[in-house]
């Protein structure tokens, strides 16, 4: 088999804005990253859909896992440097660590050797010319370049709290997250700069700004001309499990965005479980996560929990989310393990799906919101592949999911993750019988889990509301069958009362997708005079049925819904528009349509 030999000096960087010239990557190292794929034949191999699990024998063993938390812990040193030393020693396999291609064709490969070469020197920026202390905060604006893994390694090792954000921020949306969160430095490129240039006068905590550019901006440090000339050398801070280490901006779907803070265990050792079981990754597979960069997803399944399992992360650099580029690149890289959100996945079926080959991908998952079992269906019956769902909040790690060997219930959430006792409780926290609404939550007393964050930073009251009795709420609602699976059912919030009905959101929008002229919708409650309130649905048309007349299509998916679920869930009002109200991350904000039905500010 032929070994590939990519020389990093002649690897260009390709920034997320168009219009910007190629980046060098000269000035991190010059070397030659060998990566043989004799090790690995079996890539280049069919293999077997939905084959058995690599590192359980079943949900049974599964439940078993319980990890120790030491009194000290660091995923760079703990974790990272350990599977260096065995790349080192010949006792790993050549797969690299990361594995970064750009839609220009642009590729780079590095070991878990240089990966650590290079986040030291990034560390050392972040200490040494940044003056950054443990515990400052960092604000990271950085598109899927190979910089923003090295920096989610720096700040480990330097012990200063990481604070990612998505590159869609506004100037309005940085200024608020500088402000909210006292961050001292902030790193970013080109596209996002002048934003912060814009707001910076009004952030007295910002003492330092690193901007990852070939040219200098004013005002800026610039990281990549430092790459050139500071020092590999870096002894890792010796940080507490218990001490801060990242904080996320929630996505804001149901309010304002809330800083949620992790430790160092809770992420660097709870995400163990998501990469053991859920994803069931190995040092030999490679595991592509399409989300950005700025959402606790990215966390999950592009830093901790591959890594945690000496698995190759790989990224692919893409203007803007893109089917056929998406299919492409599953077919020519030996990808073994995807996760990308339902509305990706919505997308990727509308393709010709038989046209392309997957002869590696072997595990295929799905977070952030539920997943229609009508685009599940259509995936298994093209690619031969399973979509296992997995449900979890920026607040934890992976609570419920559908692991391999189970037998997977379209529409269900699966069944609890060991690292949680996952409950259905009614309003006075007592814990519901099977077949019973109500919310789900997760146990904290006597023991608190340390896979749940430490709260939401100076908001103790928020942190409060979400307990009742001894659970933590995670604002969700749900249904236990007798199996044990866990069904969503809705926001807490988004539940519509119509007639004494209780009625989930979900389930409605499922059933519209599953018609031909519904290419997107939302479901919230509209006031009603007789009823309360009443369903009321605001939908996308596909192009096919933009012409179609009005009333007659309110009629027809009034009809189809009646059909597809109970009849006393049908939308009693639709209303066609061009586009839904969404966050950054791209969930529905039904908050903001439910707000204009009730004409509330």
């Amino acid at each position: 088999m032929k070994t590939l030999l990519i020389p990093l000096h002649r690897v260009k960087l390709l920034p997320l804005c168009l219009g910007v010239s190629h980046l060098s990557l000269s000035n991190l190292k010059t070397s030659t990253v060998v990566w043989k794929q004799n090790n690995h034949q079996r890539s280049f191999c069919e293999v077997s859909k939905d084959p058995k699990p690599q590192n359980f024998t079943g949900y049974d063993s599964i439940k078993k896992y319980k990890p120790k938390v030491p009194q000290y812990f660091n995923f760079a040193s703990d974790v990272l440097d350990e599977w260096a030393i065995k790349e080192k020693e010949g006792l790993w396999p050549s797969n690299p660590a990361l594995w970064w291609v750009s839609d220009q064709g642009d590729e780079i490969k590095w070991s878990f050797e240089e990966l650590g070469y290079f986040s030291r020197k990034a560390a050392n920026i972040l200490s040494e010319v940044g003056e950054l202390k443990i515990a400052d905060r960092v604000i990271l604006i950085l598109p899927q370049i190979p910089e923003w893994w090295l920096l989610n390694v720096a700040c480990i090792r330097t012990g200063t709290v990481l604070i990612p954000g998505t590159t869609q921020l506004t100037a309005k949306d940085i200024l608020h997250r500088l402000q909210i969160s006292g961050a001292t430095c902030i790193i970013t490129n080109d596209s996002t700069a002048s934003l912060v240039d814009s707001v910076a006068s009004e952030c007295p905590s910002l003492k330092t700004k690193f901007i990852v550019s070939e040219d200098n901006r004013n005002g800026w440090l610039n990281f990549r001309h430092l790459m050139k000339t500071v020092s590999s050398n870096h002894n890792c801070v010796r940080t507490k499990s218990a001490d801060p280490m990242t904080i996320f901006f929630t996505s804001g779907t149901t309010g304002s965005p809330k800083m949620t803070q992790h430790t160092h265990s809770s992420y660097g050792i709870g995400l163990e479980v998501n990469g053991k079981y859920w994803l069931d990754l190995t040092s030999s597979d490679v595991m592509w996560n399409t989300s950005d960069t700025g959402w606790a997803k990215s966390a999950w399944s592009s830093v901790f929990a591959p890594w945690s399992q000496g698995c190759c992360v790989f990224a692919y650099l893409m203007p803007r989310f893109d089917s056929k580029t998406v299919l492409q690149a599953l077919s020519k890289f030996p990808i073994t393990t995807f996760c990308s959100a339902p509305t990706a996945y919505r997308m990727l079926v509308q393709q010709d799906l038989k046209s392309y080959k997957f002869k590696c991908l072997k595990h295929c998952v799905s977070g952030g919101e539920p997943i229609n079992p009508d685009v599940m269906e259509k995936w298994k019956n093209e690619t031969g592949l399973t979509i296992y769902e997995g449900y979890g909040q920026t607040e934890t790690v992976l609570i419920c999911g559908t692991f391999k060997g189970m037998k997977v219930k379209p529409g269900s959430m699966g069944k609890p993750s060991p690292a949680y006792n996952v409950q259905i409780i009614d309003d006075h926290g007592d814990v519901l019988p099977p077949g019973k609404e109500g919310d789900i939550a997760i146990t904290v007393k006597p023991t608190r889990p340390f896979t749940l964050f430490s709260g939401y930073v100076d908001d103790p009251e928020k942190s409060n509301a979400l307990l009742r009795g001894d659970f933590y709420l995670t604002g969700d609602r749900g249904i236990q069958d007798e199996d044990g699976y866990i069904w969503f059912v809705g926001r807490g919030d988004d539940i519509i009362l119509s007639s004494g009905y209780r009625i989930g959101p979900f389930e409605v929008e499922s059933a519209l997708t599953e018609h031909p002229a519904v290419a997107e919708s939302a479901v919230v409650s509209s006031p009603d005079p007789i009823r309360g309130e009443v369903v009321k649905a605001f939908v996308v048309l596909t192009s096919a049925y933009k012409s179609h007349d009005p009333d007659r299509l309110v009629k027809e998916l009034q009809e189809h819904v009646k059909a597809v679920t109970a009849p006393y869930k049908y939308p009693r009002k639709v209303e066609f528009v061009e586009e839904l109200p969404k966050t950054v991350s791209g969930k529905i904000r039904r908050v903001e349509l439910r707000n204009k039905e009730w004409r509330r500010t």
